[in-house]
């Protein structure tokens, strides 16, 4: 969905008395950590929108200039299909603090590697009232380590 359609989508859902959970990430090759936070968050309220970095943005994030392996509307579809997803975002920015205030969800999930005050939008959502949760990682789960294991150095 654009921005506009997902805000309409939380402003209906959210009148109907839902819960509204985001999460964000680049899910460039998608993995069992992937499922493992998506379902995590899901289970945090009844409505889960996720943010997806588009390519530029995620190449701005330092994982490398071959990165992401997959395009945008890719993996923006991979993780639209799983079952605990229920909208998908694709945005530009380096962080989504801008779609995060558009959408104002009542929970923010990240996973546990980030530290409580690294999470972007945690302030803004505890400023409304909102939760942040962050979820236990899944071990050896990683699309880096899944590409150097591809590469053979893993």
């Amino acid at each position: 969905m654009t921005t506009a359609e997902a805000t309409a989508l939380v402003e209906r859902l959210r009148a109907e008395g839902k819960t509204i959970v985001f999460t964000n990430g680049v899910f460039d090759l998608l993995h069992t950590g992937h499922v493992a936070l998506l379902e995590a968050a899901r289970n945090e309220g009844d409505v889960l929108i996720v943010g997806v970095n588009a390519d530029a943005s995620a190449r701005r994030l330092g994982k490398g200039p071959d990165r992401p392996v997959v395009r945008e509307t890719e993996r923006a579809r991979l993780v639209a299909a799983l079952d605990a997803v229920d909208c998908v975002v694709l945005f530009a920015e380096d962080t989504p603090l801008a779609l995060i205030r558009q959408l104002k969800p009542d929970v923010l999930v990240k996973g546990a590697d980030y530290a409580p005050d690294a999470i972007v939008g945690a302030t803004e959502v505890e400023g409304w009232g909102g939760r942040v949760v962050r979820v236990p990682l899944v071990q050896n789960a990683s699309s880096t380590r899944l590409i150097e294991k591809l590469r053979g150095r893993g």
